[in-house]
């Protein structure tokens, strides 16, 4: 495994694979690693001949009230999980990746004013500036993403086909703690008692799962939810769509998503159920 600590660095290392012919699946990630991201590794095997994984807490998707300077950053732990699995670590700072300040504004679309990017307008811009940034440099075949995120992965994805940006966007699903709490580098700030009462927001998402398949009424289900998630949770939002829009659910809807974020304590939790309708069930 080779580490990269400057562009320079990882650009070599990726020319000499492209020289020979070599496909390239990358793993953009934080840090913080879990069995999610190890599950994404797995993947990237699967689709192509090496795998790059990247480390950097990115500035530019905190806000001024978030949590950039206590966000969990265990470089040494991750290497040793990456050591055996993974051909390369690209580990920037700040001035690799923004040699000239943080300031591009990128317009994320409709599909990143909404959910998520409602109640913090600036995460997605600085989310897709990074990875924008993080393609450019390490110019994978495939790239992998989680479905916890999956906000997330339709702008990372109408973004790639905006830019035309020949790189397949793949996605792993969610890996869930036993309880059902999905697993996240932010659960490290959870008490012991956080994490029993976390488990309720997946638990309530798949009560409305259950009861979406057997056509209960959605919103009198949101209604439902909301209430339940508030005796637990601070809510931020809960919605029932298209997942493949994230629009509001038609007839002619094949796939529905349930996704939700709320608070426990200071911490945001976010999560998400896909599913087909009944009626497409085989």
């Amino acid at each position: 495994m080779k580490l990269c600590y400057q562009n320079i660095q990882i650009t070599e290392l990726v020319n000499d694979w492209h020289e020979q012919e070599k496909t390239i699946a990358f793993i953009p990630t934080m840090g913080g690693l879990h069995q999610g991201h190890l599950s994404l590794i797995d993947i990237a095997k699967q689709k192509a001949d090496k795998v790059v994984v990247s480390i950097f807490v990115n500035p530019a998707q905190f806000d001024k009230n978030e949590d950039l300077d206590r966000y969990p950053r265990s470089l040494n732990a991750d290497l040793i999980e990456l050591e055996e699995n993974v051909d390369s670590v690209f580990i920037p700072d700040v001035k690799q990746i923004y040699p000239n300040g943080i300031s591009k504004h990128i317009d994320v679309g409709m599909i990143g004013r909404i959910l998520c990017g409602k109640t913090r307008p600036h995460f997605f811009n600085g989310m897709i500036q990074v990875v924008e940034i993080l393609f450019e440099i390490v110019r994978p075949n495939v790239a992998i993403f989680g479905q916890k995120d999956y906000q997330q992965l339709l702008v990372i994805k109408q973004m790639v086909k905006n830019l035309s940006l020949d790189i397949c966007i793949e996605s792993g699903e969610i890996i869930r703690e036993r309880s059902g709490l999905a697993m996240s580098t932010r659960n490290q700030y959870l008490s012991d008692n956080d994490v029993k009462i976390a488990a309720n927001l997946y638990r309530i998402l798949t009560y409305v799962k259950n009861e979406v398949l057997q056509n209960k009424k959605i919103d009198v289900l949101k209604k439902m939810a909301e209430f339940d998630l508030k005796q637990h949770f601070k809510l931020d939002y809960l919605e029932v769509l298209d997942a493949n829009t994230l629009k509001q659910i038609t007839d002619n809807t094949c796939q529905i998503i349930i996704l939700s974020a709320v608070f426990l304590g200071s911490v945001r939790l976010i999560d998400n159920i896909i599913f087909l309708k009944r009626d497409n069930y085989v």
